[in-house]
């Protein structure tokens, strides 16, 4: 991602990670209440983890958002854009928020200008993205924006944080159901 890829919302700022987030991503993903959630999030979550991660996402120039809470100048979560296929036009990826920040309405606001840059700035067709069985705020959150549920590949991941062997719900957005959800 380049670095100079800068999104902004009313409340929040989407950018590429710097070193100095890894405190503020240690704080949101040692919990069990948000990497449960996630495949790939050992728990606990160290700050060598979190180290790793921005690293990685540095050199690799992949579009993993830090999501920035302007009044407190705070990471308080994370949204990708990830296996960007140029052939044919999709791509995936997922979100976390801190817990402290849940039920704000910042995870719907940092996944709605996280769609609005895949289709208008980069041009795809398609958002594949998915949840683990039980995560219902999580789907809830994509069907505001016109994602359908699409199928399940059963048992698909042991996530890291639990040893839990997971279900994982397809979820799926075209470039024109989210055309028509911003109509409404």
């Amino acid at each position: 991602m380049n670095e100079d890829i800068i999104i902004e919302t009313d409340r929040l700022i989407l950018r590429q990670y710097k070193l100095s987030d890894a405190d503020d991503i240690v704080e949101g993903l040692n919990n069990l209440n948000v990497s449960k959630w996630m495949a790939f999030v050992p728990y606990p979550y160290t700050k060598q983890d979190a180290i790793k991660y921005i690293t990685n996402s540095i050199e690799k120039n992949l579009y993993n958002f830090a999501i920035v809470l302007k009044k407190e100048n705070k990471v308080i979560g994370s949204t990708q854009i990830s296996n960007i296929s140029s052939v044919h036009g999709t791509a995936g990826g997922g979100i976390w928020i801190n817990e402290k920040y849940h039920g704000k309405g910042y995870g719907t606001e940092a996944w709605g200008a996280r769609i609005k840059f895949a289709f208008e700035k980069l041009g795809l067709r398609r958002l594949e993205n998915g949840y683990f069985k039980g995560n219902i705020s999580s789907f809830k959150m994509q069907e505001k924006f016109g994602y359908k549920n699409e199928g399940i590949r059963r048992k698909k991941f042991v996530s890291m944080a639990t040893g839990n062997i997971e279900d994982e719900y397809i979820t799926g957005l075209l470039r024109e159901e989210w055309i028509d959800y911003k109509r409404r």
